[in-house]
């Protein structure tokens, strides 16, 4: 182990497991991200704790679940008390979070980063003073600067939307600036240690971008749970799919629709089967600018000559579900919304790629980054450190991983998610446990879900009810009442 390591956390924004040639997916357009994979840790399951941006995030950043962390839906504020790693690290490490914060005053440093590069102009209601509304991000600024008009306005300032940022050229796209700046930051740092957090937007909804016509629409490999509504499942899951391809059918005017033009299909035709793939690969396609702000960021750790020394993580918040199981977006148990990529490299432990088989979850990547930096690990953190599986010491077969949905909060409520049967359904909390080829998730208020990820990679075949199964239901309900005591949790399971 170096002397003095470093550590770059790239993650995108709402992107699923299988985008990526170390998954199986071997048309999509990655290059760089491939050729990380190739000298990374590649871990095959990787869960997120709640599978919606701030949550995800809060954990992410703290080594905390998000009941723990406080923020449990978006919309909400990480605490001041609550530390980020870059407050767990030594007053050695300079620490940089360039991007999409979305855990309030997103244009301020805060929480131990002594650089930050702000790129959301959209999230006003959650700053926590008055005078922080009128600031505007260092991205809004370099759009300008470049001759870029603002489209819209938010509380009295006039900000470029997403809609209006995915129609710019590609130098000029979100990943693009954060891979410029986060390249001239790692150039000025080089020769003390750094922590670096880079977030960005893609390729979250809208789906338009630069490359839009990259994949032919009609050609695409969809699997078989793509626009099959999800017989037998949770109401939840029924009543989303029902909304989401209610056009399909023919039923409604897509285009009075306010959620699904302004958030779930923006720009998108939903009515039928070739305009869902299309959709598809419109999401798809933003990936390809996210590999290219890889491709600088791990140029720019070889130019400087640090890269050797230098823990390179890739990861997203949570997945989408493009589709499949009838759905669109996040917000869900589904491996699309809950299973994302995670690639690890540590060059003084491994040189070549290596796969990771079992289960991993979030909670787990701060405690073990600060073991791969040589920093103390704080006892309140949720996790363990997996430094041992990295280096053979143990696998992470018979790992169990949980993980939460909060549903509803006293502080604020989400959004509208477009149906009133939506809206109802989404309150109710739930929890669920990954373990040894297993996934439960149970609800005090709706149909649970048991799924045989082995035989069922797919989730199509919901076993909650089928009497062969009740001990293991009541085995893995106990794992997870046990986990709820450990960590503090209090949401009600039902009797199994």
């Amino acid at each position: 182990m170096p002397d003095r390591s470093n550590l770059v956390f790239m993650f995108s924004d709402q992107q699923r497991y299988d985008t990526m040639s170390c998954y199986g997916n071997e048309w999509i357009n990655t290059p760089n991200l491939n050729a990380l994979a190739d000298r990374s840790f590649v871990f095959q399951r990787a869960y997120v704790t709640q599978p919606v941006c701030t949550p995800a995030r809060a954990s992410i950043l703290t080594g905390l679940y998000p009941h723990a962390a406080g923020p449990i839906l978006n919309k909400m504020v990480l605490p001041q008390d609550v530390r980020t790693i870059a407050e767990m690290v030594s007053d050695e490490y300079v620490c940089a979070y360039f991007g999409k914060w979305h855990l309030g005053d997103d244009v301020i440093p805060q929480h131990g980063f002594d650089e930050w590069v702000s790129t959301e102009d959209g999230h006003r209601a959650e700053y926590t003073r008055r005078e922080y509304r009128s600031r505007l991000s260092d991205y809004h600024h370099h759009l300008v600067a470049n001759g870029f008009t603002p489209d819209v306005e938010s509380d009295g300032v006039r900000i470029f939307s997403s809609e209006r940022r995915y129609s710019l050229p590609e130098e000029f796209q979100m990943a693009s600036f954060l891979g410029d700046r986060a390249a001239s930051f790692i150039e000025a740092n080089k020769s003390r240690p750094f922590v670096l957090y880079v977030s960005t937007f893609e390729p979250h909804s809208p789906y338009n971008g630069p490359f839009e016509d990259l994949y032919e629409p009609g050609d695409l490999p969809v699997g078989p749970a793509f626009l099959k509504r999800p017989e037998g499942a949770s109401l939840l899951n029924r009543v989303r799919a029902d909304y989401y391809m209610q056009y399909l059918g023919g039923a409604g005017d897509q285009t009075a629709d306010p959620y699904m033009m302004n958030y779930a299909a923006a720009g998108e035709d939903v009515t039928t089967e070739l305009g869902w793939r299309r959709l598809r690969a419109h999401y798809l396609a933003n990936i390809t600018l996210v590999d290219r702000m890889v491709g600088k960021i791990n140029g720019a750790l070889e130019a400087a000559g640090v890269a050797e020394n230098t823990v390179v993580v890739f990861t997203s918040d949570h997945g989408e579900m493009a589709g499949d199981h009838g759905m669109l977006e996040k917000r869900s148990f589904y491996e699309e919304a809950a299973r994302v990529p995670l690639l690890m490299r540590v060059p003084w432990l491994a040189d070549e790629g290596r796969r990771l088989e079992g289960a991993f979850g979030h909670i787990d990547l701060v405690p073990t980054l600060l073991d791969l930096l040589g920093q103390p690990i704080p006892g309140h953190l949720q996790g363990r450190s997996r430094t041992s599986a990295l280096r053979g010491e143990e696998t992470l077969e018979g790992n169990d991983v949980f993980m939460e949905w909060n549903g509803i909060s006293a502080e604020i409520g989400d959004r509208q998610l477009g149906s009133p049967a939506i809206d109802r359904m989404i309150t109710l909390p739930w929890r669920s446990v990954v373990s040894e080829g297993w996934k439960l998730n149970l609800c005090a208020g709706d149909q649970c879900e048991l799924f045989d990820l082995s035989s069922d990679p797919f989730e199509q075949r919901n076993l909650f009810n089928d009497p062969a199964h009740v001990d293991r239901i009541r085995d893995l309900a106990a794992r997870i009442r046990a986990w709820q005591v450990e960590t503090g949790d209090d949401a009600p399971l039902p009797p199994t």
